[in-house]
This record gives C-alpha cells, structure tokens and sequence, in this order.
C-alpha cells in the first residue's frame, strides 16, 4: 500500500506517545514486531491495509486522520490542503454555513493551543489576560452584528454605544495586551524560558491542534503584510 502523505508516520508515533504505551505494546496489540512497527513510525517501510485498519481500531481514528488527509479524528473536516486554500478564499463554493465552519474550527482549535501554552507557565495573571484580551474581541464582532440590525435594543449592552464607537472596547484589549506582556515578562523572569513553541513542539504536544494555528498565523501575517505593502506603494507612487 502506498502512502504518499509524508504525515502518516509521524501521526502514527504521536498517537502512540498520545495512548501512553511503548512500540513493544502497541506492537502486540496490532499484530506485528516491535522492529516492524518502528520501521513505520519512521517511514522507513509502508504498511498494508489490513494494519492501517488494525491501527485505526486500535487508536480510535479515522484512516483519513491516520493518513493525514483531515484533521480531526472521526474524519467529519475537509484536508489540510482545502484548509489552507481558505485563507485565500480562492475556492468560491465556500461560502456562507461552511466557511462559517470551517473559520470557527480554526479559532476554536488555535485558542485551544494558546491556552495550553498558556497553562504549561503556570501564570494565572497571563492566562486571565489572554481571556480578556479575546472576549473582548469576541464582544465586538457580537456587537457589531448585534447593532448591524436596526430592530435591535441597543440598551441591550451595558457599555453605551457612543463609548464604544469611541473605542472603549479596544481601550480594554490594549490594556489586556499590556497586561499579558507584563505577566509573560514576569514569568520568563522568575520561572525561565517559556514552553517550547517550534513546528515539531507543536506538532508533538498537539497533533490535532497545531495544524489551526499555523493557518492563522499564516493567514493574519498575508493580511498584516499586504496592509504594509499597500502603504509602501501608496508612498513610492508619491
């Protein structure tokens, strides 16, 4: 059986690691050596399909988890790849319900990721800074739509609607961010570095997970980019 996803061995380990149980005992279970199930692991040999079937029984994934061709477990998501096309909306048919899907299943999957970061330092102050920073984000697209609709009672929010058109509201995530440096400084400072944050980390603490994250983070920095790239020609056409 030819597997082309580059993905599949190192999924296979990180389920493994995920289960809490040794190459000797995975082995067993699946019915193979010990040495033959590194090899996989490694990607140093293919498996057939009579394993991936065995494997995905035995680790309670889908094939196409196990493949790398989706990233969540039961296979119910699109592939990495379709993922990735998002951001660009090159793809028209995405449009309304499924893109609203598919974009709250990239946040809800990144936030995940931050607050185990998060939770690894150990700081109450950061974690509770992180959470105020992103409920107020949340609180103004809610409003936003909330007031987009005329019939709506705009009494329905505590905060007036001229303090926050004013900005009241981002008032309050500057001051989240500033306390979120504030804490993080303090933990690098007390307690060491902070938990490692590269691709293969990522990839390893989370293998469901830093797919997400990695999306946003590409996807903002193409925004934040070309804002920067329209200002530099608007100056040169000056």
């Amino acid at each position: 059986m030819k597997i082309d996803n580059p993905e599949f061995p190192r999924t296979l380990s990180l389920l493994r690691q995920e289960k809490g149980v040794s190459q000797r005992t995975a082995a067993d279970v699946l019915g193979i050596s010990q040495a033959l199930l590194s090899h996989y692991e490694n990607g140093v040999r293919e498996p057939g399909l009579a394993f991936v079937v065995r494997a995905c029984d035995y680790y309670g994934v889908s094939a196409d988890f196990l493949l790398g061709r989706t990233l969540t477990r039961d296979g119910a998501t699109i592939s990495p790849d379709e993922l990735y096309d998002i951001s660009d909306e090159k793809n028209n048919s995405l449009r309304g319900g499924v893109l609203a899907l598919l974009s709250k299943k990239l946040l809800v999957n990144s936030i995940g990721v931050l607050f185990g970061l998060l939770g690894k330092t150990g700081s109450r102050e950061a974690i509770q800074a992180a959470a105020g920073y992103l409920s107020t984000a949340v609180y103004t697209v809610y409003r936003r739509l909330y007031d987009a609709n005329p019939d709506n009672n705009p009494d329905f929010f505590s905060v007036p609607p001229r303090h926050f058109q004013a900005g009241l509201a981002e008032a309050d995530m500057k001051c989240c961010e500033a306390e979120l440096a504030d804490a993080l400084a303090a933990h690098v400072k007390d307690k060491g570095p902070m938990p490692e944050m590269t691709n293969d980390a990522l990839a390893r603490d989370y293998p469901v997970l830093y797919q997400s994250i990695l999306q946003v983070v590409h996807s903002t920095g193409e925004r934040v980019t070309a804002i920067s790239g329209g200002r530099k020609a608007k100056q040169e056409k000056k």
